[in-house]
């Protein structure tokens, strides 16, 4: 009986294993990064991009850029000193990365247009192959030009309601920060037009040009709206572009249903492929930092909700929108030279370079360098109701649909409009009439009409960044009296 006691319980414990074996295989989770390749490979052209920009756009040195740039990357490759990176100055170009598994990613300055990533299976060789944008300068002198024009200051004199020690403390709140991680390059603050504060941290001065990152989907939305302006595009229209993959019949593609207004209010409805840990793995940054086409990836996603119904910040959604507006424009040549033309260069923003990619497509979700001051121009021609010396460039009806809540952004916030980013609801401690651009790293252009107040903020912020452009504008408000 023993015996049989003894075997009856080695079964069952058999029999038991073998119950939990369904439940065993069920607590299995992945933990494996089956992006791990792309990652790598999107880092390097990260980095050949923030260097080849660093070096050749913002004209800084390679001890500063690995200081400043590259600090924004977990694991730059090499460091000033030397590494697996080559910089080939005659060609204005750069290489990072080693024949190691993972491609060498290189990026190039072009002219008019700033550094532009290859593919990886490309070399050196196919730079005069890329895009270029030769368009004279304006004509004049901007050092002799008067401010906002050009850069000539007349008056340093403050208003007599500013209040000199409190403008004083704002700054100094800018860029005294309790984190190294936030990292104020530059602060402009313009008051009634005038330029009432202007600091620049060390080894970086008024012509010193930055990325805007996503600060450039405010320029993008007010070169989409000249177009619409124009008659060129409309908000509520169909954007009716041809989608990837192509089905049967276009008309049966939900993806039609789509409005330029959706897209502006990151209301599209389409699958988000730059978020939740994703967004250095594929979606835009293929487009960003490995040479895949934007306009192709933007078109690829599928759709999963209907549109206006949820709000998701994505980076495509911003290019649907240029790729509607280079369609609308139905000419290379006139969309290359259309931001110069129509905008850049009517209120002086000189030091501006909008960037593209290797096809030619504007990268106007991030990839625009440019400096304070032109920035407080771009602000500026908010302030003023879209006119620009006694001339309108943007309609009034364009600039109230920017500072308009997307209809997928009520009662979560309301805190985005049309590509613009708005006072969130609930707080009381700045002018509600307030917006502002928000790009990664800190750049901000806050617009704030009741108290004709123009404020620019730019950063090269880091690891968990965090700076707030309203506690900015509290401070900056406080000087006025």
């Amino acid at each position: 009986m023993k015996t049989l006691h003894g075997t009856g319980m080695a079964l069952s414990a058999v029999l038991m294993s073998l119950l939990l074996l369904p439940h065993a295989v069920a607590q299995q989770s992945e933990q494996y990064d089956y992006w791990a390749h792309q990652r790598a490979m999107i880092q390097r052209g990260q980095q050949a991009i923030f260097m080849c920009n660093g070096l050749f756009t913002s004209e800084r040195t390679l001890e500063q850029v690995f200081a400043d740039e590259l600090a924004f990357l977990r694991e730059p490759i090499g460091t000033a000193s030397g590494g697996d990176y080559q910089i080939d100055w005659e060609r204005r170009a750069v290489e990072v990365g080693a024949a190691d598994g993972v491609p060498v990613m290189r990026a190039a300055f072009r002219d008019g247009i700033g550094c532009i990533i290859l593919a990886p299976d490309q070399t050196l060789a196919d730079i005069d192959t890329l895009p270029q944008l030769t368009l004279p300068a304006p004509p004049g002198d901007a050092a002799q030009i008067p401010w906002p024009d050009g850069d000539l200051i007349e008056s340093e004199e403050l208003p007599d309601n500013i209040n000199a020690t409190a403008l004083q403390a704002a700054s100094d709140w800018a860029f005294d920060r309790p984190t190294a991680e936030q990292n104020t390059i530059s602060l402009l603050v313009v008051y009634e037009g005038q330029i009432i504060l202007e600091r620049y941290a060390p080894g970086f001065d008024m012509s010193t040009r930055t990325r805007t990152w996503s600060t450039a989907k405010s320029i993008a939305s007010t070169l989409i709206g000249m177009t619409v302006d124009e008659g060129l595009l409309a908000l509520d229209e169909l954007l009716d572009l041809e989608w990837l993959p192509t089905v049967g019949s276009a008309d049966s593609d939900p993806r039609q249903k789509i409005t330029l207004r959706h897209v502006l209010n990151m209301s599209s409805g389409l699958e988000s492929v730059d978020n939740n840990g994703m967004e250095y793995a594929t979606g835009s940054g293929l487009s960003y930092w490995a040479g895949a086409s934007s306009v192709h990836g933007a078109l690829q996603r599928a759709m999963i909700r209907a549109p206006g119904t949820h709000w998701d910040y994505e980076n495509y959604d911003t290019l649907l929108a240029v790729y509607a507006m280079k369609r609308a424009l139905g000419d290379e040549q006139v969309y290359a030279e259309f931001p110069r033309r129509a905008l850049l260069d009517r209120i002086g923003m000189r030091n501006t370079l909008i960037s593209t990619d290797r096809f030619g497509d504007f990268v106007l979700s991030s990839q625009v360098y440019t400096n304070a001051r032109d920035l407080a121009r771009f602000g500026l021609l908010y302030l003023n109701g879209g006119m620009w010396n006694d001339q309108r460039l943007i309609s009034e009806e364009w600039i109230a649909f920017s500072r308009t809540p997307a209809p997928a952004t009520l009662g979560r916030g309301s805190q985005y409009g049309g590509q613009w980013w708005l006072v969130p609801e609930g707080r009381n401690d700045v002018p509600a009439d307030a917006y502002t651009t928000n790009g990664n790293r800190g750049q901000y252009t806050v617009v704030v009409p009741s108290h004709d107040l123009v404020i620019v903020r730019r950063g090269l912020d880091y690891g968990r960044q965090g700076f707030n452009p309203w506690d900015l504008t509290r401070e900056v408000i406080k000087a006025i009296q």
